[in-house]
């Protein structure tokens, strides 16, 4: 079995290369297919990078507001320079998109870029959509995005959260991204993967429908060698390529009080010239200024480079997302989406997120209970067990409870 494009023996072989095979690509700004611009808001040179064929130039860092509810923030990562703001509508609670539609209010149309997802419910086992995930199903959940924003159109409107290539491609959801952007109410149509990346990557190539993918890409990936490869065959084909989970979790070890270096991953990832633009999930002013500070100068140090390199050999918060633990679970659990929870509240401190996603996969009622011992043996060295039942417990907290 080949999960994310690399067989287990791969994968534990990429797993043990560790610094001897780090990617690196000693490169100066011009080299990286970066471009000034004119305009230097609040002193700052901004870098900018062409979104594929859309005809969109983005900064190289932009704003992802999953995990911020401060549109104080919002509106000033704008007035600083940033260009494009990612949100979702199942965001905080499903309010996110209209905090944003309200910072959006009184801005000239061409001054943003808006992009929003959704998803319609799935197999938890395959990825696969049953009969009821109907075209008519998607275009209404479009159309509320619309709503909530208070805008005609946004300019990408992704496909959320795929990991199957029969998914990516299924016809019901397709047709209504399509005759969404035949009405002007997209202006592209994206596709987002946080897993088994390189087959959706391709199959969003191979639909001629595409015009935008949005996928996990950072220094932790033990398989980043395939992502960065079909990432350039999505940027040959034309499609625009943003990243996102480019700090690989936040945390270099869990329980750590040394959390990963936020600059060197976001220069490790902008190395590649693939990388169009990275969505950044900042929640404080500081951490702001410090994605200003990349844009400004994304070459990455001697010492950024030791960093990850060294980062690269602690299991962390970043789940790979391989799968291999999937056949082993005796309750069949979908463990990858539990370690993204269990990352979503150690890494970014976002309850809510993770209590959304914990609810959302309709787990048993007793949740690795009753096994005398756990049969799963993550690649990357997660105790699975202890962290499942860390994070189920969120099931128990009445949602008042977390803001």
């Amino acid at each position: 079995m080949s999960i994310n494009g690399i067989g287990r023996r791969d994968f534990m072989k990429s797993s043990l290369a560790g610094v001897g095979s780090f990617f690196f690509l000693p490169t100066n700004g011009s080299e990286l297919g970066l471009r000034a611009q004119a305009e230097k808001p609040g002193g700052k040179e901004i870098l900018h990078r062409a979104l594929g064929k859309t005809g969109l130039k983005l900064p190289p860092v932009n704003m992802g507001v999953m995990n911020s509810d401060n549109p104080n923030l919002v509106r000033a990562a704008l007035n600083g320079g940033m260009v494009m703001l990612d949100t979702a509508q199942t965001y905080q609670r499903g309010t996110n998109e209209a905090m944003i539609g309200e910072v959006l209010k009184g801005r000239p149309r061409d001054s943003f870029v808006l992009a929003t997802k959704s998803r319609l419910p799935n197999d938890q086992k395959t990825g696969l959509y049953p009969p009821e995930a109907t075209e008519e199903a998607y275009s209404k959940k479009i159309d509320t995005s619309l709503s909530n924003l208070g805008l005609d159109h946004v300019d990408i409107y992704y496909h959320h959260n795929v990991w199957a290539r029969d998914s990516a491609l299924y016809e019901p959801i397709l047709n209504a991204l399509v005759k969404a952007k035949k009405a002007g109410k997209t202006r592209f149509i994206g596709i987002t993967t946080h897993r088994n990346e390189p087959e959706v990557i391709h199959a969003a190539i191979d639909s001629k429908v595409y015009d935008v993918v949005l996928t996990t890409y950072n220094f932790k990936q033990k398989h980043y060698p395939e992502v960065r490869s079909a990432m350039a065959k999505a940027s040959e084909a034309g499609l625009g390529v943003v990243v996102m989970k480019a700090l690989g979790g936040r945390q270099l070890q869990e329980g750590s009080k040394e959390p990963i270096d936020s600059k060197a991953a976001l220069k490790w990832a902008l190395q590649d010239p693939n990388t169009h633009t990275i969505i950044a999930g900042f929640t404080t002013f500081d951490q702001m200024n410090l994605n200003f500070a990349v844009m400004e100068d994304p070459v990455l140090t001697r010492p950024e480079k030791a960093g990850l390199q060294r980062g690269t050999m602690m299991a962390g918060l970043y789940c790979q997302g391989c799968g291999q633990c999937l056949s082993r679970c005796v309750q069949a659990l979908p463990i990858p989406d539990l370690m993204r929870a269990y990352m979503y509240v150690y890494g970014y401190r976002n309850l809510v997120e993770a209590q959304e996603l914990v609810t959302s996969l309709e787990l048993p009622l007793k949740v690795c209970e009753d096994c005398d011992s756990c049969a799963v043996s993550c690649t990357i060295g997660f105790r699975v067990r202890d962290r499942i039942r860390n994070i189920v417990r969120l099931r128990e907290v009445p949602e008042e409870f977390i803001v």
